[in-house]
């Protein structure tokens, strides 16, 4: 899986951002802080008209500043939102200003809109040097989005309690709107070098973005003129290129946003032409993409290490089941010893040395039927562990594959897949005390409606499995799963009413989609009251036996129907249930 491309907040997103923001926020009273992690802030203000919450942060690959929804309340109070809590009680942001092409920002608070500014806070988006700094009205330090010390940076060390310093300026031209096309263009083919590195290194604010943007609306196309040298691009191109340059520039001076999510990047605040979607609305907008796209980051990445761990065990499991198995294919040697020690004790005058390796072969027969046992022992249980983990990565593709949950919802249920896998595969060291399943606060279980209106649930992962068949059903409740093959339980709450036909064949084919029989055009899956069902003590999560059993054939393609039909109009199928 190739991981998602952040597409970095330049100086030009940037400024759109804050043209956006200062028609909703300026003036306006600071209400709430708070931090949804070690580098972002969350701050909400209060105009007259709207409340707004915006989110700053100071992240290496993601530094914003964005509108956002209401968030979630964090739990706990970081130092650093306590601080600029107190700092700005009562206080009102009167002014958001930032300089040429720097990406340095200024929210300016006072004691009420029309007075002195009083407080400062500096957000610093320049990549990993990103930062935050809260300033008092001397321009020291009150805190800080984080520490810079001076085995970090010699030029410019800065901490709690130090008088701010503005980083260096940039040594670049800036870009002009009356540059002439001549001069624009010798200082771009001053060395033979290509379209892209010739504005990178000689003009300010030129990310990557904003340059496969300014070469034109198409990304192969674009990225061909990037990637040619100065010297070969014709006086056509040239031509074109300084008009949607001028473009730039002057929606720059005017102020002239809009966000597109079309052309050569993942969006852009500017339009080189009158053909491109727009939406005035930039800092939601932006915000809503920046939340998005690190959703699908994170997830990745999630599932990226959930599969490492996976590989890692079954090797580990495998490894040690192969080990024992080639030990159990030595108990035909224990009659080889048995019977060349009686060979050796039926000689006529067996001396001493010959009785004692008799005796020696005996010891080793012995031992090899003796450890039989323990060895079918140990082969059960590295299987009974491996089909744990493989029915693991059965969910886990499901959950990849399946399209009827949100990136964030996918998030919450691998991450409760990898937490519990650690804990019941004693992942973890020994020495970290165990976690229970039901010091989870919500456990989210897939539920559907049979065709006679009977909740239909269906466990996600073993530890919900569990709950659906052992710890929550109740006498008449119906349970499915598809024989000798790992996957979901499958639950029909039915307690207060009569199965139907259908009802029945329905759950069959969903036991037999959640399976890992799925590609086959039929599947057996047993069919048991819950009542039925039991867990042997000291079994892994998830497994049960069953009482009274009937096998039925079960269709993955109908179970696959039934699931995209009740989940086609509405995104609600998962419920989240307090425990």
């Amino acid at each position: 899986m190739s991981e998602k491309k952040l597409q970095v907040m330049d100086v030009t997103s940037l400024r759109a951002v804050l043209s956006d923001l200062r028609k909703k926020i300026i003036p306006s009273r600071f209400e709430k802080a708070q931090q949804s992690d070690p580098n972002s802030l969350q701050m909400g203000l209060r105009s007259l008209s709207q409340f707004t919450w915006i989110e700053i942060s100071w992240h290496a690959d993601s530094s914003r500043i964005v509108e956002i929804e209401p968030p979630a309340k964090t739990e706990g109070e970081s130092t650093l939102a306590k601080q600029i809590h107190y700092g700005l009680k009562g206080m009102s942001l009167i002014a958001l200003r930032q300089k040429g092409f720097d990406r340095v920002i200024e929210f300016h608070f006072a004691l009420r809109p029309n007075s002195e500014s009083k407080r400062l806070l500096i957000v610093e988006l320049m990549g990993r040097h990103s930062n935050l700094f809260f300033l008092n009205q001397q321009k020291q330090v009150v805190t800080i989005g984080k520490q810079v010390k001076e085995s970090q940076s010699k030029l410019r060390p800065i901490s709690t309690g130090d008088q701010y310093i503005t980083p260096p300026p940039l040594k670049s031209l800036a870009p002009n709107q009356n540059e002439s096309y001549e001069r624009w263009k010798e200082i771009l083919s001053l060395l033979p070098i290509n379209f892209g590195k010739a504005l990178q290194q000689n003009y300010q604010g030129m990310s990557p973005s904003l340059i496969r943007q300014l070469a034109g609306d198409d990304k192969q196309k674009a990225e061909k003129i990037i990637g040619m040298n100065v010297q070969e691009i014709s006086k056509e191109n040239w031509n074109i290129l300084y008009i949607r340059w001028r473009k730039w520039l002057k929606d720059l001076d005017t102020e002239n946003f809009c966000l597109c999510f079309d052309g050569p990047t993942e969006y852009r605040v500017w339009k080189p032409n009158k053909l491109s979607a727009e939406e005035k609305n930039i800092s939601l907008l932006l915000g809503q993409y920046y939340e998005e796209s690190l959703d699908q980051i994170k997830l990745e990445r999630l599932i990226k290490e959930l599969k490492k761990i996976i590989s890692k065990i079954q090797n580990n499991e495998r490894s040690l089941l192969d080990k024992q198995k080639l030990l159990i294919s030595r108990k035909g040697e224990a009659d080889l010893f048995k019977e060349k020690a009686d060979k050796i004790l039926c000689l006529i005058k067996p001396s001493k040395q010959k009785i004692k390796e008799a005796q020696n072969l005996y010891k080793k027969s012995k031992k090899i039927r003796r450890s039989e046992s323990i060895i079918e022992e140990r082969i059960n249980y590295h299987q009974k562990r491996i089909n744990f983990i493989d029915e693991i990565e059965l969910f886990l593709n499901e959950i990849i594959e399946n399209e009827y949950e949100t990136v964030k919802e996918k998030f919450i249920e691998i991450k409760d897949i990898k937490e519990n896998l650690e804990i019941f595969i004693q992942f973890k060291r020994p020495s970290q005390p165990k976690k229970s399943l039901s010091n989870n606060r919500h456990i989210r279980i897939l539920k559907l409606k049979s065709p006679s209106g009977f909740t239909i649930e269906i466990g996600r992962n073993q530890f919900q499995n569990e709950l659906i068949s052992i710890k929550r059903s109740s006498k008449g409740d119906v349970w499915f799963h598809a024989q000798g093959s790992p996957g979901s339980h499958v639950i029909v709450k039915s307690s207060n009413g009569v199965l139907e036909d259908l009802d029945i064949q329905v759950a069959a084919d969903l036991a037999a989609f959640f399976s890992r029989a799925k590609n086959n055009q039929k599947v057996p899956v047993i069919m048991a009251e819950a009542n039925k069902l039991k867990k042997l003590k000291g079994a892994l999560p998830g497994t049960v036996i069953h009482r009274e059993g009937k096998v039925l054939w079960g269709n993955p393609e109908k179970g696959k129907e039934h699931i995209e039909k009740s989940t086609a109009n509405a995104q609600n199928a998962l419920s989240s249930d307090a425990r």
